[in-house]
């Protein structure tokens, strides 16, 4: 995989020490650590936020991660593509026969290490339903998902916890959205209500 953001020689330490600095006088503080796996999903939750990036930015630099997200495949065009692919970025192109979760599956067998980060609630605001294409996509590439909770009433971001799918989705959709009972966003007003639904792909 090429370099990014995350693992850019002096630009990176750089940018560390900053959102460091900016994660303490925040309050913010993340517990817990990435698991020693060389390919898994990270899937963040609840959405509730649009700081929530700036989060992520923030528990990203702290582990020393070198994560990936998916983009739709325009933005990675000239003049500004190498940007997002330099910030991690992964193009979908819908307009191919394969679809969104083939895509995904095709990048993580073709690299050695591949840590792909996925909000499965899809928006920051109420959702009836939690996308489970992050569940397809672990399952189709034989990769585990590790949860990282973000828990805006104690400012701490939990994250390690290590999810194998049985290939039974409800069974493990509602465990993992179970896992995330009782935590409470940046913003709780906009936490999803429900704790487990019937997903649609």
């Amino acid at each position: 995989m090429k370099t990014t953001i995350f693992s850019t020689p002096i630009i990176s330490p750089v940018l560390r020490f900053i959102s460091n600095t900016i994660m303490r006088l925040a309050g913010w503080r993340v517990d817990g650590k990435l698991p020693d796996i060389p390919k898994f999903i990270l899937i963040g939750a609840p959405h509730t936020s649009n700081w929530d990036f700036v989060l992520f930015l923030g528990v990203i630099f702290r582990l020393k991660a070198d994560v990936r997200y998916m983009g739709k495949a325009e933005l990675f065009r000239n003049p500004f593509g190498w940007f997002f692919t330099w910030c991690g970025g992964i193009p979908v192109d819908r307009k191919k026969s394969t679809g969104l979760v083939e895509q995904m599956v095709e990048a993580c067998n073709q690299a050695k290490k591949f840590i792909l980060v996925i909000a499965p609630e899809g928006t920051r605001y109420h959702v009836r339903e939690w996308k489970r294409g992050f569940y397809h996509i672990a399952v189709n590439a034989g990769i585990p998902i590790v949860l990282a909770k973000v828990d805006g009433k104690h400012k701490t971001t939990h994250i390690g916890e290590v999810f194998r799918p049985t290939g039974d989705v409800e069974a493990d959709m509602r465990s993992i959205q179970e896992a995330f009972a009782g935590i409470e966003g940046i913003n709780p007003k906009k936490k999803s209500r429900k704790k487990y639904i019937t997903l649609e792909s």
